[in-house]
């Protein structure tokens, strides 16, 4: 079904959210071509459709959401062009569809730092927990996936280290939980020997898997917030690279939104420099 921006601010009301989002004009940011300017454009124009036909400013917050693909003066002028209307708070749209990291990880970079920090700076559609640390330390406070559930879908567990693929033959007589250190229903009363019993066969696998990488996000997200607010973070990053990275093999991309970020990782990856 194709809405107008007033059908879907319409829509929204009748909802009743406390965050309401404008309707935007996606286009994939593997796209290039003139394509990418006619999104963003289009995206202001709508802004401005939103905004009139938005009946509860003072119950619902409405974000505006920035486009421009990959190019960094699409991205500034759509910026702009969002900082002007005075919105309650804005997300940066159209990413984690098929771009390189390198790519990824500086245009959050570009619009976080342009949006006002006293407004919320959302970014749309990231849920890998390596993506969430890393854009929190380039300014972004919120995120939206479905990765978490989807992955259980298929077996996986998200692990400190990374992931658990519980479908692999090696689980099958592995009496230990998912996560030792894990306090979640789950790994309190199931083995991974168990959980592989039934990711194959048995929706109640994927259940399980849901239900724990749910209660891991929670997690990572409230230490994520604990470390901000006692003026730790730089402390918890390292700890979440070194025991994804044990062997220091941190990605450049990471390594360099960091260096932007002024957040010192040497102590993840130095002593792996030269191997």
């Amino acid at each position: 079904m194709l809405l107008t921006p007033e059908e879907s601010i319409q829509i929204q009301n009748r909802i009743g959210a406390d965050i309401i989002m404008a309707l935007d004009d996606v286009v994939k940011t593997t796209i290039t071509s003139p394509r990418i300017e006619e999104a963003m454009y289009r995206t202001l124009r709508w802004i401005d459709r939103c905004i009139a036909a938005h009946k509860r400013p003072h119950e619902q917050n409405l974000f505006g959401i920035v486009q421009g693909g990959l190019d960094p003066v699409l991205r500034d002028i759509c910026v702009r062009g969002l900082v002007d209307r005075n919105l309650p708070g804005y997300a940066i749209g159209g990413l984690a569809g098929g771009e390189d990291k390198d790519s990824f990880w500086r245009v959050v970079a570009q619009c976080t730092a342009a949006l006002p920090e006293d407004k919320p700076r959302y970014v749309m559609g990231v849920g890998y927990p390596l993506d969430i640390v890393v854009c929190s330390a380039l300014g972004a406070d919120t995120y939206d996936c479905v990765y978490p559930t989807r992955t259980a879908r298929f077996g996986t567990a998200l692990v400190p280290e990374g992931v658990l693929k519980l479908k692999h033959n090696a689980m099958a007589e592995d009496t230990r939980p998912i996560d030792p250190a894990c306090a979640c229903m789950v790994c309190k009363n199931y083995t991974r020997a168990y959980i592989h019993s039934l990711v194959t066969k048995d929706a109640m696998g994927s259940q399980l898997l849901s239900y724990h990488n749910l209660y891991y996000m929670m997690q990572l997200s409230r230490n994520l917030h604990s470390s901000i607010v006692k003026g730790k973070f730089p402390e918890f990053v390292c700890d979440f690279l070194q025991k994804m990275f044990p062997k220091g093999d941190v990605p450049e991309w990471v390594c360099n939104a960091m260096e932007v970020a002024e957040i010192d990782i040497s102590s993840c990856w130095a002593p792996f420099r030269n191997d």
